[in-house]
């Protein structure tokens, strides 16, 4: 087995308990998250800081409890790692936020380097405000 799969194993046992740290310290200073779609959350995130300030922020404001995910299966090759996960959230507003997964990790020197996240934007748009919106900020200039 890799270790880059033996590093998400431990980090998804741990965000199926609501427990997000190891997954924040897995992230390299310069990952690069990109959320596939259209919604106002589907785009690049570039760098740990703007991760934390612009997706995982406005996104656990609108958590009820821990963000809370099962990962149900990890494909790992070469410098690779797929997993297929499950949410199991609802959000401060009452609605279910359970939604579906597929990251692709990519790992340089043990740490993750690249994350593109499929999953259903569609209820993105449903469950979620927009991120600058959770948060109570403006929209963020492009």
């Amino acid at each position: 087995m890799s270790e880059n799969k033996r590093i998400l194993q431990h980090v998804f046992a741990e965000t199926a308990k609501g427990n997000g740290r190891p997954f924040v310290a897995a992230l390299s200073e310069d990952v690069v998250w990109t959320i596939i779609g259209s919604t106002q959350w589907s785009k690049t995130y570039r760098g740990k800081q703007a991760v934390l300030r612009d997706l995982l922020g406005p996104l656990n404001a609108q958590i009820a409890d821990r963000n809370t995910i099962t990962a149900e299966r990890f494909t790992a090759e070469d410098d690779r790692v797929v997993v297929e996960g499950q949410g199991h959230n609802t959000t401060k507003a009452g609605k279910q936020y359970n939604n579906r997964y597929c990251w692709v990790f990519r790992f340089s020197q043990g740490q993750v380097v690249e994350l593109i996240e499929y999953t259903d934007t569609a209820l993105i748009e449903s469950a979620l405000q927009p991120p600058s919106a959770a948060l109570g900020a403006s929209p963020a200039e492009s």
